[in-house]
């Protein structure tokens, strides 16, 4: 078995295979890294397109839509790879988008994840929004990259393009070592989809590993191929699965407090979504807090499971403040403006 598994998950994806795998063949071409498609499955042609034009290619075959987390834990455990990288069907790889990041785990055993630098598939000089280089939050548990603040999205003038310590790798190009990935539990299914490989790379972290950015490695991501950026099902989920995020990972000391003001957070951002007539916006959060409360049993039990495998509370990629009141009060609306 090869060292390398480059695992794409698809459900319904066709024209994105169509599209995005001649990239991955082309320039994955390794005496160790192997390409696996796992299907969700898919009701297109995909799999007859797969057997077709990639009959060298393993296929992990699904019995049914697993979603994004539970759809990788169920084809992970398949394989036996040294490390993992979970790509995206809609990202298109560069010539040497590999060798960095493999070199880097290959001689630091403290690196447990990474990501490459990723930029705009349609906006090649822009950042993308799903990790930019790299991911950090800040103390209420808000999401920006190294390139990507809230909705402002830097170009990329090489000013990210040094190797760093992060808080959390993107899902969109995940490099993990698998032996970490089983350890921690893999990803969350109960996120179906959303912030699940944030949770995923907090539970790393809390275990005292290393997760960097490595930007001499480039892909260019699409982003919403699957659900469109401003789709209240994704307003939903991301609003949703933050709070399942910080219920699990949250440091005990702060855990009432925080959650109590991410709760203020999430109450006026529904109140500006009803006073702008964005009414199933306004629907989605109500009905994120509703699916959080039903959920609170199974939260608990989760982190009643992690709480005592947490060896490090204070991590130096958390922002101290809070990234939203900078944003709109500071107006500090770039990575560089933003002090840790």
């Amino acid at each position: 078995m090869n060292r390398i598994g480059i695992v794409i998950l698809n459900w319904n994806g066709k024209n994105l295979l169509e599209q995005f795998l001649p990239s991955v063949v082309a320039h994955s071409k390794r005496e160790w890294a192997d390409i696996i498609i796992a299907d969700n499955a898919s009701s297109d042609d995909s799999i007859p397109f797969l057997e077709n034009n990639y009959p060298d290619l393993q296929i992990i075959k699904l019995d049914k839509n697993y979603g994004f987390a539970d759809g990788y834990n169920k084809s992970l455990e398949q394989l036996s790879h040294t490390y993992f990288v979970l790509l995206n069907s809609d990202v298109e790889v560069t010539e040497n988008w590999l060798d960095p990041i493999y070199h880097q785990f290959e001689k630091d055993p403290s690196i447990a994840a990474a990501q490459p630098k990723i930029k705009a598939f349609h906006n090649k000089t822009e950042f993308e929004y799903a990790g930019a280089s790299g991911g950090f939050l800040d103390y209420l548990g808000y999401p920006f990259c190294r390139g990507r603040i809230l909705d402002t999205i830097e170009t990329d003038r090489k000013q990210y393009n040094s190797a760093t310590d992060v808080f959390w790798a993107s899902g969109a190009s995940l490099f993990i070592r698998s032996e970490i990935y089983n350890n921690v539990g893999g990803l969350d299914g109960d996120f179906f989809a959303h912030m699940e490989e944030i949770d995923l790379c907090w539970r790393i972290k809390n275990q005292g590993h290393r997760i960097i950015a490595e930007p001499k490695s480039t892909v260019y991501h699409v982003g919403g191929a699957t659900l469109p950026n401003h789709s209240s099902r994704k307003l939903f989920l991301n609003f949703r699965n933050n709070l399942f995020m910080l219920h699990k990972n949250l440091p005990e000391k702060k855990f009432y407090t925080i959650l109590l003001q991410r709760m203020i957070m999430d109450g006026v951002a529904a109140l500006k979504f009803l006073v702008n007539g964005e009414f199933s916006n306004f629907s989605a959060v109500f009905k994120a807090h509703l699916s959080y409360y039903s959920m609170l049993s199974k939260m608990r039990q989760k982190r009643k499971k992690l709480v005592p495998l947490v060896s490090k509370i204070n991590h130096k990629e958390i922002y101290k403040n809070s990234i939203v009141f900078d944003f709109y009060l500071r107006k500090r609306r770039y990575f560089s403006d933003i002090t840790f």
